[in-house]
């Protein structure tokens, strides 16, 4: 039996009930009974989810980053810089990526990265950890939202000329198909998924017959940059500055645990379909990359919209090739705007079970899904696009929370491996230790290079940041669920240290 699955088995200490608020030493311990009332009306579907559909969600999340958005870091430190981001991104990733997958194996829940934190850094460390989470998938498919907005509109698609009827439509649509149930969601998602990773590859095919490598570093050369040269045309600072665009290759991957209590057999396939996901998207993003800049130039594609379809046009005209990747290209979005929405979900969902939200946001449906975790950010989303219609800056926001989010988690493997050695693993991260730290080291160099993008986005996020610390520590630290699977796990935890350290004083 695995260590996870003791905790729920026979957790520690006092559980809470519905409406106790846990924590205050004025509560009476509450029966088992009502515990396990306040988990019936907040469980998902079990065994909803195997490794295909699994691995098609970890390419859903990140497949519209193929198709757009990573451009721009060209303009950023051109071929050469981008093309050493992208690869320390995407080291970084498959690190992260190993290391979460040993994690997910020891503590299978909802809660994905901010459990891992709770187990390795506390309470605080897991709000932290599940708050930057939040801010990248709820900002995420807000940006993700006008992008199909953009796109339908540019297509003349239903002689749209706002794109507020079209947020509207998706987050409706969507939320709906989220709200029949994770079956039938992720079934969704792999069909739209494979349709946009067919484009990928079929839009590689075509590129390819108008590559010349003369075309990938056609970006006028900045004299005044360290170390500029037609490679890096902007010097050795614009590697750094391009590690935002590098991440968008691979941006989202690591929300696959969050489907662990939806999971079959969650300890050995999150794992396996982790490394699958991952495997898909790097080769996607060395095809998509060379590819597109090479058919067209790295010049022509780094300010578009939609760089695969200008890679396919070299007069201007559009054929029959790029009108297909166009088309595909809206695929790619709905596949990463519908996952995404399901990861915000659940993290939210997560969070909420555990007390550090308010409770009532993880009340799942008769269908097992949790409808105000799904309806709360989708409305929030909705109004952010339809207030903002800034897509590229929420992004950045969404990029800021995410390196930190990883940043944590990359910790949370390394305390758990010192402090924790003889921790049942049924996965375990080659090279340990070592791999993570590697996350870790490439995690903060990404979150400072945000500050090089786009400053503002890195202040809004700050700014959310603090006021849902501030929540955390005026009112939910003290109101913790001690029934929910992440705070049981911990207390388990903390429990045989306990035995651990009186058996050592005793002898």
């Amino acid at each position: 039996m695995s260590e996870g699955t003791e905790s729920r088995t026979a957790p520690p200490g006092p559980r809470a009930a519905p409406d106790a608020a846990p924590g205050s030493p004025s509560d009476p311990v509450p029966p088992d009974a009502a515990a396990d009332a306040y988990l019936r009306r907040r469980a998902l579907r079990a065994g909803s989810a195997g490794p295909l559909l699994l691995t098609g969600l970890g390419v859903a999340y990140v497949v519209s980053g193929d198709f757009s958005g990573w451009n721009f870091g060209l303009a950023e430190g051109g071929f050469g810089g981008l093309a050493i981001a992208a690869l320390l991104m995407g080291v970084m990733y498959t690190c992260l990526v190993f290391a979460l997958a040993e994690l997910a194996a020891v503590l299978p829940t909802a809660g994905g990265g901010y459990g891992f934190a709770r187990k390795a850094l506390g309470p605080w460390g897991g709000f932290m950890t599940g708050t930057a989470i939040l801010i990248e998938y709820v900002l995420a498919p807000a940006a993700i939202v006008i992008f199909i907005g953009d796109y339908v509109e540019s297509l003349e698609l239903f002689g749209l000329t706002s794109g507020w009827p079209v947020y509207l439509a998706c987050f409706a649509v969507f939320l709906g198909i989220h709200l029949w149930g994770v079956g039938e969601a992720l079934r969704f998602s792999l069909v739209v998924t494979a349709v946009a990773v067919a484009a990928l590859l079929i839009f590689a095919v075509g590129a390819l017959t108008e590559f010349s490598a003369g075309s990938l570093n056609d970006i006028p050369v900045d004299s005044g940059s360290f170390g500029a040269n037609s490679w890096l045309p902007f010097g050795i600072m614009g590697i750094w500055a391009a590690f935002p665009f590098g991440m968008w290759f691979f941006l989202g991957v690591e929300g696959v645990p969050l489907a662990a209590e939806e999971t079959r057999d969650p300890s050995r396939t999150l794992p396996r379909a982790m490394a699958w996901a991952m495997g898909i998207l790097l080769l996607l993003a060395v095809l998509t990359f060379i590819t597109a800049a090479g058919a067209r130039g790295s010049a022509a594609v780094q300010d578009a919209g939609n760089p695969l379809v200008e890679a396919l046009q070299p007069d201007g005209e559009a054929t029959a090739l790029s009108r297909f990747v166009n088309y595909a290209g809206l695929a790619g979005l709905v596949a990463s705007f519908f996952s995404l929405i399901y990861a915000g979900s659940r993290q939210l969902f997560a969070l909420s079970r555990a007390g550090y939200l308010p409770r009532a946001l993880s009340l799942t449906s008769r269908r097992k899904a949790p409808y105000l975790g799904l309806l709360v950010p989708g409305t929030l989303g909705f109004a952010l696009a339809a207030g903002t219609g800034d897509g590229a800056r929420m992004l950045n926001v969404a990029v800021f929370g995410a390196t930190i989010s990883y940043a944590l988690m990359a910790l949370s493997h390394l305390v758990l491996r010192r402090r924790e050695p003889g921790l049942p693993r049924p996965y375990r991260t080659p090279g340990g230790a070592a791999t993570s730290s590697v996350a870790l080291v490439l995690a903060l160099s990404a979150l400072v290079a945000t500050f090089l993008v786009d400053k503002w986005a890195a202040v809004i996020a700050g700014c959310v940041y603090v006021v849902a610390l501030g929540y955390f520590a005026l009112y939910s630290r003290h109101r913790l669920v001690a029934a929910a699977p992440e705070e049981e796990f911990a207390a388990l935890a903390e429990a045989e240290a306990e035995l651990e350290r009186s058996t050592v004083r005793e002898t």
